[in-house]
């Protein structure tokens, strides 16, 4: 009986054992989900420690990795609370260019920097850089997902 336990037990332990070890994060996701969480509580300094770090991390897979893309998107919007608007958009623009590369244009990823960008550029009354950029994002978006998606 103990026996039949045990091996009960060793099977159950290997046939789990992928899937904890797979759901554990890697070192980049771990740095951008506490900056995401320092950013919402407001630790600002923290953010960006955490973030950078993890575009730092990110850097490692390669110059188009979209986990680059990622790491910058989530840096500029923590500049864009910060009143940082200048390294905010040079940030966007990065992620946009990479995101553009490693996924196409037509992703909604894509449309999701497109829309960052001009939230940033609405934020500072630059309404004609904007417009096209909202539109741009908005084409993509119905594309992925349809006319009536509620996103």
């Amino acid at each position: 009986m103990f026996r039949q336990s045990s091996i009960g037990l060793v099977l159950a332990w290997l046939v789990l054992w992928p899937v904890n070890t797979h759901a554990q994060l890697s070192v980049w996701e771990t740095y951008i989900a506490a900056g995401a969480r320092a950013h919402q509580k407001g630790n600002y300094p923290e953010a960006e420690k955490q973030l950078k770090a993890a575009l730092k991390e990110a850097k490692r897979y390669g110059p188009n990795d979209s986990r680059i893309a990622t790491s910058l998107n989530d840096l500029a919007l923590l500049y864009v609370t910060l009143g940082k608007y200048t390294e905010a958009e040079r940030l966007h623009e990065q992620a946009l260019t990479i995101w553009e590369k490693a996924l196409g244009p037509d992703h909604p990823k894509v449309a999701t920097a497109l829309n960052n960008l001009a939230v940033l550029y609405n934020s500072q009354t630059r309404y004609g850089e904007a417009e096209p950029l909202y539109k741009r994002s908005l084409a993509i978006m119905e594309k992925a997902l349809g006319p009536l998606h509620p996103r």
